[in-house]
């Protein structure tokens, strides 16, 4: 008997078919799509009068679609860019799924994922610069002000957050998937009308340029070196390709086929595993491939360390990015304070 887990992934995945593929029943769903593109389309405007000036610039890297589309190895790039100009910078996210003692609560890297989150862990661990999760992000961004004093604060998503002020806003788009319908949420999936990309400051597109969008950047993510999860080896590419040609592949991410397509590039027969996104990993998941190479994305590792083996590996990736879009975002950002 399948789990309520299963069944909802069942159900999400046949939901997000309808919106991406089309489905005969869609236009029964339009009228509630029209209300909440009005709705949203109306909290917008009213944000945008009666909109706040940070003491801070405070960059919100968000998406307008149901589902991850790049935004935490987005994130995690400008990180290290802005480090690398001596910006002193910090990360501020709701922290989906976390389950800490108390908000605001700043994420060490030797939390567990179930306390602090899994996309917060990932950056606190890749980048090394503070995260705080709080579902009200405005009190995080004052926590993070009082306690680090950062010259820059990213709001790993938060978009529609319109209690948080910002200087600069990107929406992350998957190349793969864009806009699917291009309607709102039931019957699409979108969170707000397509209309809200006229008003953002960057789109960035994660994957390879559309003509949809001309003025957008393109985001490349570029693979690593696979690293085993108990262990910490790192090993070649070609040297895994050549020494796991058959590999049971976990993702429990946005879209989990443009995972599984990376590693069939390196001529590896992939048994695709596709989970909901932030899935809460147990050992029952991994049950029956003892013996098996289980490869997974770094974002799914953070969760699998307590009960990972020797056959246990995650991918790594990194945010390739224009350097006239970081040059660009990074004097904007400096601007909005002289």
């Amino acid at each position: 008997m399948k789990s309520i887990e299963q069944r909802f992934s069942t159900l999400a995945a046949a939901v997000q078919a309808a919106w991406y593929q089309g489905a005969g029943w869609l236009p029964l769903l339009y009228p509630a799509a029209w209300l909440v593109g009005g709705i949203a389309r109306l909290r917008f405007l009213m944000f945008r009068r009666r909109a706040a000036v940070p003491s801070v610039p405070v960059l919100v890297v968000g998406n307008i679609t149901v589902g991850g589309t790049g935004k935490t190895p987005l994130v995690a790039g400008i990180c290290d860019y802005l480090g690398s100009r001596g910006l002193r910078v910090a990360v501020i996210s709701r922290g989906y799924g976390a389950q800490p003692p108390q908000y605001p609560w700043p994420v060490e890297p030797e939390q567990s994922s179930a306390e602090a989150g899994d996309e917060p862990l990932l950056i606190r661990r890749r980048t090394g610069v503070p995260v705080v999760i709080d579902p009200k992000r405005a009190r995080a961004l004052q926590y993070v002000i009082s306690q680090y004093q950062p010259d820059v604060v990213i709001s790993d998503d938060g978009l529609q957050h319109f209690a948080l002020p910002r200087t600069v806003e990107i929406v992350v788009l998957d190349s793969d998937r864009g806009l699917g319908n291009g309607r709102c949420l039931p019957a699409g999936p979108l969170r707000e009308p397509s209309s809200r990309l006229d008003d953002v400051d960057f789109v960035v597109l994660n994957g390879r340029p559309d003509a949809r969008w001309p003025n957008a950047q393109v985001m490349v993510l570029q693979s690593d070196d696979p690293v085993n999860l108990k262990t910490g080896e790192r090993m070649p590419m070609e040297e895994f390709a050549a020494r796991h040609p058959l590999v049971h592949a976990f993702a429990g991410i946005g879209n989990p086929q443009r995972f599984f397509s990376s590693l069939s590039t390196w001529d590896i027969r992939v048994t695709g595993h596709a989970l909901p996104d932030h899935h809460a990993f147990t050992a029952e998941d991994f049950a029956g491939l003892e013996g098996h190479t289980i490869i997974m994305t770094e974002k799914d590792a953070v969760k699998c360390v307590e009960f990972s083996g020797d056959n246990f590996w995650y991918l790594p990736v990194s945010a390739r990015l224009p350097n006239v879009f970081l040059d660009d975002l990074c004097n904007r950002l400096q601007r909005s304070v002289q």
